[in-house]
């Protein structure tokens, strides 16, 4: 392969400022360097309006954090220019959803969804675990900041699946220079796994997600045996699994065996997910990954067990009350009916 092929595809799989770093001297053309300057410019507009939002959150009383990419350029990767994004995601406690709203309009930012969708209203944003702002940058450049009360906010991912940002926002931990806070170790890393599965391991950004799981391990001191233990409790093992097998076949990241054979799937579940991912490839996340079927198909191998699919698609009634804001037990089938059609068409893209 040429190194303009290689430009190219590097491009396609948004990689090219990252390996700008990897092997400089081997890299003639200028565009890796250029690559590398246009992001991490932007990425220093994007962390200055970061630590802007969690100031203006701070005096009011809101602890944020920045999740995934934002947390890891802002908090433990030393490069900006490596850390390719498309958005800042942060987290807050579901009662302060509301106000944060509020404020992010005071500071100019406009609420609205990128996916056609979605409904652009603040009720709909508390059932869905968050919502979407964008504001124009000096640059010219659009930003989105996605402000979240679920940390991860998959259709197939159970509420109960995903840790309370209470507690993540509890055991969360300060980062030097600004208001805005990082995940704990653990929970960074579990937050990142499950962002990951969402994903399904190989749809758009692709091949870049792996690398968070990568940083984290590196630039973070994780205690492996509190991370199983919360993994365990969410009974998320097989999701997690492949979300650390990934990078540790590709980078070679330091992930104890123990940990990874105490996640591991039965030998039939393993065999068939690899492969179904090494059919549809790691790059070129653009490209169609999985059909409808296949991807209901493909999620429901990613549950531990049977029960737990079942519990996914059957919420219990209480959750259902809470989350469809249903009035009477009566009209419960109505909104069952409802979810099933969101699992199945509202969140294939994501």
């Amino acid at each position: 392969m040429s190194e303009t092929a290689a430009f190219e595809f590097a491009q396609d799989n948004e990689l090219d400022a990252i390996l700008f770093h990897s092997a400089p001297a081997l890299l003639t053309n200028s565009g890796w360097e250029k690559s590398h300057r246009a992001l991490e410019a932007r990425l220093n507009e994007y962390m200055a309006c970061l630590d802007q939002v969690a100031e203006t959150f701070r005096l009011a009383g809101i602890p944020l954090v920045a999740l995934k990419n934002g947390g890891i350029a802002r908090g433990i990767y030393p490069c900006p220019g490596c850390c390719p994004m498309g958005d800042l995601d942060t987290l807050i406690e579901p009662r302060h959803f509301r106000r944060a709203h509020q404020l992010l309009l005071e500071s100019g930012y406009t609420f609205a969804y990128r996916a056609a969708i979605e409904e652009n209203s603040l009720e709909h944003a508390e059932q869905a675990g968050g919502a979407e702002y964008w504001k124009l940058l000096p640059s010219g450049e659009k930003l989105w900041l996605e402000l979240q009360w679920r940390p991860v906010a998959g259709r197939w991912i159970r509420p109960d699946q995903e840790p309370p940002a209470e507690e993540l926002l509890a055991r969360s931990l300060p980062i030097p220079g600004t208001s805005a806070r990082l995940l704990a170790p653990e929970d960074n890393l579990l937050q990142v796994c499950l962002h990951t599965a969402k994903h399904s391991y190989v749809r758009a950004p692709g091949f870049r997600l792996h690398l968070d799981v990568d940083r984290i391990v590196h630039y973070q001191p994780v205690d492996w045996q509190v991370f199983l233990q919360r993994v365990i409790q969410l009974q998320v093992k097989t999701a997690v699994y492949f979300s650390l097998v990934i990078p540790k076949e590709i980078f070679n990241t330091p992930i104890p065996q123990n940990v990874l054979d105490t996640l591991r799937p039965p030998a039939w579940k393993e065999r068939l997910v690899l492969a179904w991912l090494n059919r549809v490839g790691l790059f070129n996340p653009n490209q169609p990954k999985f059909g409808r079927l296949g991807y209901i198909l493909f999620t429901a191998l990613l549950y531990d067990d049977l029960g737990g699919l079942l519990h996914s698609i059957f919420p219990d009634k209480v959750w259902m009350r809470r989350q469809y804001a249903v009035a009477s037990d009566w009209l419960l089938p109505y909104y069952y009916l409802r979810r099933w059609f969101d699992l199945v068409f509202r969140r294939l893209k994501t």
